[in-house]
């Protein structure tokens, strides 16, 4: 008979009242309303030892990008006038430029910037392909349309051959203009879902995601088309999987017993959250990317949080995958480090089963799974990522995880 079958399992209390689990939600609450008044008198103060030059983009209207483009345009044929070809100076987006902020607890490009030349033999397809996502994207401004990657792409498929390329064009341009991706009216395909208690305008309709039926909302790719955005919940859960956002094996009431205990006994939580409809007992915002966070779910999971200031708690596997997902919520992914500012929600809770509760709670040999060459090594490179480094609980979980080479099964 094993050791940890012999061990006497630790009881879990479960909380048998909705105040008593959201009285943590509401003590999150206020810190976080503290931490905004302290956090909006140093707006545009950069921490100490951050270079002055990082590139972060904002929000503009149209009108300013379409200047900024004709400008760049115009630059470029005063170049070809005076017979010197053209050269475009792109702010560098290698990972060599990448700059973890510990105060604000995410990714942001730096300084460095490197030239495209048209001249240069190995640069100019690259500068022929910036020059025409220049073009396209012109024409989809001046008709205040919106399209997605994979239009932008087919657009000109000879040229482009590979989506990768007008991708990272795409995202070149942005950085040289200084504005954020969704500004050059470029989207990705829908991917993530909402429901629960919240209410938004979208391009004028009125949306009650109380009413979305069991499949919920999905997220616009169109952030800048929500407006007038009122909630009365108490906290978001942010699920990793859309398995886990369809189905739900316990009441949640149970399952939110990670307040005093930070472990779930569930393996999924969607469908049976919405056929409870538990949301109106304990008030909240469900929101699910379906994996890995795309653009959409990232910026409307940023802007709710700004604007309502309630805590966000992430129901992720216990794995270095799951780990890897939050954190791109948390602090950003390295692509998109120039628009880190909108896309990040810091201070998400970590909620789910850890490593360090397979012994804790005695969890059964059925329960634990054996990490493969391959996740123990995307837990190994995870150590070493300064926003994780930043995290002591989080360090804990993934040495023990990496030193027993086992996982919890679900969440």
């Amino acid at each position: 008979m094993s050791a940890t079958s012999t061990r006497k399992r630790k009881a879990v209390a479960l909380a048998a009242d909705a105040d008593l689990v959201l009285r943590k939600c509401r003590q999150l609450r206020q810190s976080l309303e503290a931490k905004a008044e302290i956090e909006s008198s140093v707006v545009g103060v950069l921490p100490e030892g951050i270079p002055s030059d990082i590139v972060e983009v904002v929000e503009l209207p149209a009108t300013q990008v379409l200047e900024g483009m004709e400008a760049m345009a115009l630059h470029i044929a005063q170049q070809v006038l005076e017979r010197k070809g053209f050269s475009l100076e792109i702010p560098s987006r290698a990972a060599s430029n990448q700059i973890y902020v510990k105060e604000w607890d995410r990714i942001v490009l730096g300084g460095k910037r490197s030239s495209r030349s048209f001249l240069n033999v190995k640069e100019s397809r690259k500068s022929a392909i910036t020059l025409r996502v220049m073009q396209l994207l012109h024409a989809v401004l001046m008709k205040r349309i919106h399209i997605t990657k994979r239009d932008l792409f087919y657009t000109d498929v000879k040229l482009f051959v590979d989506q990768a390329e007008s991708d990272g064009v795409l995202d070149d341009v942005a950085t040289m203009i200084g504005c954020t991706r969704s500004n050059l009216h470029v989207v990705a395909s829908d991917k993530g879902l909402v429901v629960g208690r919240i209410q938004f305008e979208e391009d004028g309709d009125f949306i009650d995601c109380t009413k979305m039926g069991v499949g919920g909302k999905a997220i616009p790719p169109y952030i800048d088309k929500i407006e007038n955005i009122a909630s009365d919940a108490e906290f978001i859960l942010l699920v990793e999987k859309e398995a886990a956002y369809m189905r739900m094996a316990v009441r949640f009431g149970e399952a939110i017993g990670f307040i005093s205990h930070s472990i779930i006994a569930s393996h999924s939580i969607w469908l049976h959250s919405q056929e409870d409809r538990f949301y109106h007992r304990y008030p909240c915002i469900i929101i699910t990317a379906k994996g890995q966070p795309d653009v959409a779910t990232r910026m409307f999971l940023a802007r709710i949080t700004s604007e309502l200031k309630i805590p966000v708690l992430g129901l992720v596997d216990s794995d270095p995958y799951g780990l890897k997902i939050l954190s791109v919520y948390m602090s950003g992914s390295k692509n998109m480090s120039y628009d880190s500012a909108s896309l990040t929600t810091p201070d998400i809770k970590w909620l789910g089963l850890r490593p360090s509760d397979l012994d804790k709670y005695d969890l059964p040999e059925q329960c634990r799974l054996d990490m493969t060459e391959n996740d123990i090594k995307t837990g190994k490179e995870m150590m070493k990522e300064d926003f994780i480094q930043k995290n002591p609980e989080w360090m804990k979980e993934l040495e023990i995880m990496v030193r027993q080479r086992r996982l919890g099964q679900g969440y």
